[in-house]
Formats: structure tokens, C-alpha cells, sequence
């Protein structure tokens, strides 16, 4: 029996539970103020409904964002230290990638854009194929989104060039835990500098833990 544990704090917090790729279980927040507060205990709330152990895992999937700056290194670093120091090993995935694996799940076969807020009146996306991405993923106003069928949380934020989707309105944990995504470089996707400068002088503790 094979367990893995997903976590994603590019919007809130998700966690997500999959056992021999099947969801099984879940957890969302969607107050930013609380994911330093709320991150650790979650994950200890899901994996004790399930009697596990974080040795108990197979694998730890991280959620690279794109997301805003603090948030992201929140979700990061807690799931790559999990990792670290209990021998499990750590994939990391585009969280757009994770909503055009729901997007797809959902039926959508047409080529498609996966949207979400970035706040500032902008919207990080990827443009998708087949379910694939195509590109990068981006940060702009929503009116330069190319004009695909526009899907995921950001999709009626703003008005797009294309039409909208009620589909992947939310990020599925238990299914990024589930779905063999495309592996990215352990690299946070900030996309823009951060509003907060970290002290010069000073590793920070993802550099630190990617470099052990």
C-alpha cells in the first residue's frame, strides 16, 4: 500500500491524501493570514484520520506555484523538510498543471487556459494542449490571455478574451496527490519580486534544505 501526501500553498492552503493513486482524502483553507498557523497541523489532522505517519509516506508532491512570494515558501519548505528528514521523496509540480489535470478529468479537450488570481487586477495562466502545457506560466492582465476557454479560480476575475469555464474552480489536493504530473525543477515559480526583500547575508531555508 502505497501513501502520498500533496501540498499546495500557492492560494491557501491544500492538502491532499492518495493511496495506490486513488484520492482519498483533503484539506483547503482559503485565508493566506493563516497558513503559517494552519499548514502543520493540517497535514497532522489528515494523516491521523488515516492512522498514518508522515514515515508512513511513499512521496511528498509540492505544489511550485505560480503564487505570491511568502505563501509559496510556507507550503515549500514545510514539505520538502517533511521529506528530508523522514527519507521520502519529494516531487515537485506546476499547481496550473494540477487544474488542467481537473480541467481534462472534467471532459475539456478543446485547447484550454488555466487562470489564477494574482492579484493587482492580473491573473497567472498557461496555455494547454491536450491537457499539456505549452509554455511557461505567466503573469499579465487578464486581457492578454489568449483566446482559449479560460478555466480554474481566476477564470471570472477579470473579463478574458476567451469564454469562461466553471470548470477546476478550486485546486483538488487529494488529486495532485492521485495523478502522475509533469515534474519542474524545485524552483518556487514567484513570477514577480517579492513585496517583502529577505536580509542580503542570510541563506534562506529552501536554498539551505535544496542544497543538503
Amino acid at each position: 500500500m502505497t501513501w502520498t501526501l500533496a501540498v499546495d500553498t500557492s492560494t491557501g492552503v491544500r492538502i491532499g491524501l492518495a493511496r495506490d493513486g486513488v484520492p482519498v482524502d483533503r484539506w483547503a483553507s482559503d485565508d493566506p493570514r493563516r497558513q503559517v498557523e494552519d499548514l502543520a497541523p493540517a497535514i497532522g489532522e489528515l494523516l491521523q484520520r488515516h492512522q498514518l505517519a508522515v514515515a508512513d509516506l511513499a512521496r511528498i508532491v509540492v505544489g511550485m506555484g505560480p503564487g505570491p512570494f511568502t505563501g509559496l515558501r510556507v507550503g515549500i519548505v514545510t514539505a520538502w523538510t517533511l521529506a528530508r528528514v523522514n527519507g521520502i521523496t519529494a516531487t515537485a509540480v506546476c499547481s496550473l498543471d494540477v487544474l488542467a489535470a481537473q480541467a481534462v478529468a472534467a471532459g475539456i479537450t478543446d485547447d484550454f487556459v488555466v487562470a489564477t488570481d494574482a492579484r493587482r487586477k492580473e491573473l497567472y495562466w498557461a496555455s494547454y494542449a491536450a491537457g499539456v502545457r505549452q509554455a511557461q506560466p505567466q503573469v499579465s492582465a487578464a486581457s492578454e490571455l489568449p483566446p482559449l476557454t479560460v478555466v480554474g479560480p481566476g477564470a471570472r476575475l477579470y473579463p478574458v478574451p476567451g469564454p469562461v469555464s466553471d470548470v477546476a474552480p478550486d485546486l483538488d489536493a487529494a488529486l495532485m496527490a492521485a495523478t502522475e504530473l509533469p515534474e519542474v525543477p524545485a524552483e518556487p515559480m514567484y513570477l514577480r519580486p517579492p513585496d517583502a526583500v529577505v536580509p542580503t547575508g542570510r541563506k534562506s531555508a529552501l536554498t539551505a534544505l535544496r542544497r543538503r
